[in-house]
């Protein structure tokens, strides 16, 4: 080649080394001095030459101008795509030159930030189709601070010096990918800004990805799915979820079941649509909760340490296999949850932690950027590239997977500033205090952004704290979450329940202080995997007593938990009272279901199931001090606490006693809040439930004596340890 249309010695040793961060000012076609140059990058030809694309058509025989550089000066411009034609010792290899489509390529960062969403649907690895047809990928990858990046996979023998992507004004890198396909796999190799090797990264917004050792993101095609889950997405937008039952199945997918009795495998996404939902329907629950199934390098972790947020674990299956899942979901009236962990993310190297050498995603200083309880990396929630990131992840399962809710994980160490830490150990905000402001207002955009492209989404906050306003809408200054755990409810009622019945007397306040600030917030109970684990004991481990004692008090409780305001979650397992806590690594103790006691607990949750979801007035009020009314508060002495429960419709009246000991009181006197006839609607003591069946009336009609304030009452028995709910049924 003539001197003048040289590439610089510069520009061609970059190439050799993997150093070439604009491979378009060198590579591909362009026009100097009247002249048009085509040039290639083949390292492992020997001689190359080019092609029509489409009509096969010899163009020009190129010259190798320096080792690996392939070149040609041309009077006329080449206006078809071209392919590349190199000669190799093992013979010719053809492929259409990716360089030829900078301003294809260039696309993908136009409109990246104008709306959330759209970052998912630009960067990372799109399926894409040139103006003539080409089918091909279009990759986009945020690393601002590297000094190259370039394209490795199973298209390119994973060559890290054969395909350097563009840099871009915007800190993205890209490049078009002819004739990729989905199911090519895939990473990144980026150097730092000083030229040092990084480890190879996984692709960010990669929609796949391929498990330990490899971790490498694979090229997916999210139009292929077909849903078939439409009546469940028009009986969604007919109802309130604030006046709905919402009985929530918690399910680590792992652990659930097992295929066959020590077999480690784990069910797939098919099968767990079948056995999974089947289950889930028998019982009668509304909803069911996954636990993180956002690529994840650690069983361990049980998801909350996540590396691939665009992707569902490939641990059961593929993406459109959990899409089936969901789907199936759908067609049972079975509602999805996933939890979503924007709170941390952990170091592992083909993750996100110093991306490019720096921290792209995390905070550098570790006051902010480190989370010592969990060892990981804080999400620097003040960047707006890191702010769209998440937000744009939080729409991805609603758009994608048509999940119904997400469950945010964390929420208390996102907004303290000191959260786990000690004095010294953290950064005040601008205003010397511990709240973070960027995490508040990241939370208040991504509730924003759901609730407005998805109406019908719901997301609930783990929150531990008294964190003001976190289910309140944005416009009145609140997080914008639609629901919120009661922490203490749970912490309260478990301290409460796991003392002996003789001292429960002392403690009568912990049981009825979750009313005081029931509607501050709009609240589900649960009873979740923390509660399990970690020394803490399982449910049925919990309870104070002998055999009897204990299975009575646990079916106490779970009545106690369906008559509380407040939406249900539960871990699985918890409906049948294992004997030992929660181990990830095992499946649950399903033959525990042959044993009566066992059974029995079963039975009353699948019953509790379906007395709270056909009876209104145990949902549809449940954020509404209207729905409640406490009729005995204050029986310390004897342990038993009485209140009501109401509908919308003034006819929907229900009475609950629970009774926390073991002693029978065969006729004690309680107002109701409308004289008529009340029928026993459940009875945890009953005898299908492993009760003692003590003989309680079935149906009692109300006298015109004045007890509890109220101006009419019934006398009724109550059974020892149990929770009973009379229903009015004649006025």
């Amino acid at each position: 080649m003539q001197g003048e249309y040289q590439l610089t010695n510069q520009l061609a040793h970059e190439l050799k080394i993997g150093r070439c961060d604009r491979p378009f000012s060198c590579l591909g076609t362009s026009e100097q001095n009247g002249k048009y140059i085509i040039r290639v990058w083949c390292n492992y030809a020997t001689a190359v030459s080019l092609k029509s694309a489409h009509s096969q058509k010899s163009i020009v025989l190129l010259e190798e101008e320096s080792p690996g550089v392939f070149s040609a000066v041309l009077d006329k411009a080449v206006t078809e795509e071209y392919s590349v034609c190199a000669a190799t010792r093992d013979g010719e290899h053809v492929y259409i030159d990716p360089y030829q489509f900078q301003d294809f390529a260039y696309h993908a960062v136009h409109f990246i930030d104008h709306a959330p969403e759209n970052l998912y649907h630009q960067a990372g690895a799109q399926l894409v189709n040139t103006e003539s047809g080409i089918k091909g990928t279009r990759f986009c990858v945020f690393a601002p601070n590297a000094g190259s990046v370039y394209l490795i996979g199973d298209f390119n023998h994973w060559n890290n010096t054969a395909h350097p992507m563009q840099r871009t004004e915007l800190g993205y890198w890209v490049l078009f990918m002819p004739n990729v396909e989905a199911g090519a796999q895939y990473k990144y190799c980026l150097s730092d800004r000083e030229g040092n090797q990084l480890p190879d990264k996984s692709d960010p917004l990669g929609f796949s990805h391929h498990d330990h050792p490899s971790h490498a993101s694979i090229v997916f095609d999210h139009s292929a799915y077909q849903w078939r889950d439409q009546k469940w997405r028009e009986k969604r937008t007919q109802h309130n979820p604030y006046q709905s039952p919402m009985s929530i199945y918690e399910v680590h997918l792992g652990s659930w079941k097992r295929p066959l009795e020590g077999d480690s495998r784990y069910l797939t996404y098919h099968e767990l649509a079948e056995d999974l939902v089947n289950y889930v329907t028998d019982m009668g629950y509304t909803h069911i909760e996954v636990l993180p199934v956002s690529e994840f390098p650690f069983d361990g972790s049980w998801g909350y340490q996540p590396v691939g947020l665009f992707a569902p674990t490939c641990r059961f299956g593929t993406p459109d296999e959990f899409k089936y899942f969901v789907d199936i979901c759908h067609q049972n009236n079975i509602g999805v949850i996933i939890d979503w962990v924007p709170a941390h993310f952990p170091e592992d190297p083909h993750g996100l932690a110093r991306f490019d050498g720096s921290c792209v995603y995390e905070y550098e200083d570790p006051r902010k950027g480190w989370h010592t309880d969990w060892n990981s990396c804080i999400y620097d929630f003040g960047k707006d590239t890191v702010r769209q990131f998440l937000v744009a992840n939080a729409l991805f399962w609603f758009d994608k997977f048509n999940v119904d809710g997400i469950r945010v994980d964390a929420v208390a160490s996102m907004l303290y500033l000191d959260y786990s830490r000690n004095e010294g150990e953290w950064l005040p905000n601008v205003d010397g205090g511990n709240e973070n402001y960027e995490a508040i207002s990241l939370l208040q955009w991504m509730n924003t952004e759901v609730y407005a492209k998805h109406p019908h989404a719901i997301t609930i906050a783990e929150e531990s704290t008294s964190f003001a306003g976190v289910s309140k809408p944005v416009s009145s200054g609140g997080l914008g979450f639609g629901f919120k755990w009661n922490m203490g409810w749970m912490h309260d009622s478990l301290h409460y329940i796991a003392k002996d019945s003789a001292y429960r007397q002392y403690h009568h306040g912990e049981l009825s202080f979750s009313m005081v600030y029931a509607y501050d917030e709009n609240f589900v109970l649960p009873i979740s995997h923390d509660e399990v684990v970690h020394g803490k004991g399982s449910m049925i481990q919990k309870m104070p007593g002998d055999d009897w004692q204990r299975f009575a008090n646990l079916r106490t409780y779970y009545g106690f938990m369906f008559a509380h305001p407040g939406k249900k979650l539960q871990f699985m397992g918890n409906e049948f009272a294992p004997d030992k806590e929660w181990n990830h690594d095992e499946s649950l103790p399903w033959h525990l279901l042959s044993y009566p006691s066992h059974q029995g607990i079963h039975k009353l949750y699948r019953k509790l199931n379906e007395v709270y979801s056909s009876e209104p007035a145990l949902h549809e009020l449940d954020h509404d001090p209207a729905g409640f009314r406490w009729v005995d508060l204050h029986n310390e002495s004897q342990s038993i606490f009485a209140f009501a429960r109401f509908a919308k419709h003034k006819n929907e009246v229900l009475l609950i006693v629970c009774n926390f000991t073991p002693i029978v009181h065969d006729e004690m006197r309680f107002g109701v809040p409308q004289k008529g006839q009340y029928s026993l609607l459940l009875n945890t003591d009953d005898a299908c439930f492993g009760g003692s069946d003590f003989n309680t009336m079935n149906t009692v009609h109300s006298d015109t004596e004045s007890w509890h304030g109220l101006e009419n009452s019934i006398l009724i028995s109550v059974p020892p340890l149990a929770t009973i709910i009379y229903k009015l049924v004649v006025q």
